[in-house]
C-alpha cells in the first residue's frame, strides 16, 4: 500500500495521536517481521480512532470483516465496555493464530470472538443487532458485507470501511479489486440508510452512521 502522506507528515501526526499500550507495539513489530502482507495492519493512528470511534458511538456489540493479526480487532475491543463484544471473521489459520496470541494476552481479549471461515457466509448468517462494524477484507466482497451489516445496524449505528481510496487506484481503476472499491464507494454513497463521510486517514476511510 502506498503512503498518501510523505514519512514526515505521517510520523508528526502519529507523535500527536495517543500512544497505544506495548502489547500493540509486539503485536505490530511481530506482524512485520514475520507475516506475509504487513501492509494489510492497521498502525496506531487508525487503531486509536477505532477506539474511539466504539467509545463516542456507545457500542456493546461490533462485528469486524477481516481480522488479519488482530491489530484493529484489539482495538476496538478496548474501545467496548467490559460486557461488550465483538464478532471477527477472517479465512487465514496463519495470521489469526498470531492475533488469537494477543487476544488470549490483552485484559480485554475476552470481548472478541474470532470466526475462522468464509466470512461471506458467516456475515450473512448473523441475525443479531449491531452497534459498529468495521470492513477491511477482500474488496470485491465490500458491497455483500456492507449490505448485511448496514440491514443489522441498529439506528445510530457506526460502519467504518478501510481502503476506500486504495492507494489513489480509484482514480484510474485497472484490476478487478481498483473496481470494486469504486463501485464500492458508488454504492455507500448512494445508500440512503446512512449518512457518510470519506477520510483521508492511512489509505482511505469512510465513517457511516445508521440513519
Amino acid at each position: 500500500m502506498l503512503t498518501l502522506f510523505g514519512d514526515d507528515l505521517e510520523a508528526y501526526v502519529s507523535n500527536h495521536t495517543s500512544s497505544v499500550p506495548t502489547l500493540y507495539d509486539r503485536l505490530r513489530a511481530e506482524t512485520l517481521a514475520d507475516v506475509a502482507m504487513p501492509q494489510m495492519q492497521v498502525g496506531q493512528i487508525e487503531g486509536r480512532l477505532l477506539k474511539l470511534l466504539v467509545q463516542l458511538s456507545g457500542a456493546r456489540v461490533a462485528v469486524e470483516v477481516g481480522t488479519y493479526t488482530g491489530y484493529s480487532a484489539l482495538s476496538i475491543a478496548e474501545g467496548l465496555p467490559a460486557d461488550g463484544r465483538l464478532i471477527t471473521f477472517d479465512l487465514d489459520p496463519v495470521a489469526t493464530a498470531v492475533a488469537q496470541r494477543y487476544f488470549d494476552e490483552a485484559p480485554w481479549g475476552d470481548r472478541i470472538e474470532l470466526r475462522l471461515g468464509d466470512a461471506r457466509k458467516g456475515v450473512a448468517e448473523l441475525a443479531e443487532p449491531i452497534d459498529f462494524a468495521f470492513i477491511d477484507a477482500d474488496k470485491t466482497g465490500y458491497i455483500h458485507y456492507w449490505d448485511h451489516l448496514v440491514e443489522l445496524a441498529r439506528p445510530g449505528a457506526l460502519l467504518v470501511v478501510d481502503n476506500v481510496l486504495w492507494s489513489g487506484r480509484v482514480l484510474r481503476p485497472e484490476s478487478e479489486s481498483d473496481h470494486a472499491i469504486v463501485d464500492f464507494n458508488a454504492h455507500a454513497r448512494q445508500d440512503s440508510r446512512v449518512e457518510s463521510v470519506m477520510l483521508t486517514v492511512r489509505d482511505g476511510m469512510l465513517i457511516a452512521r445508521k440513519r
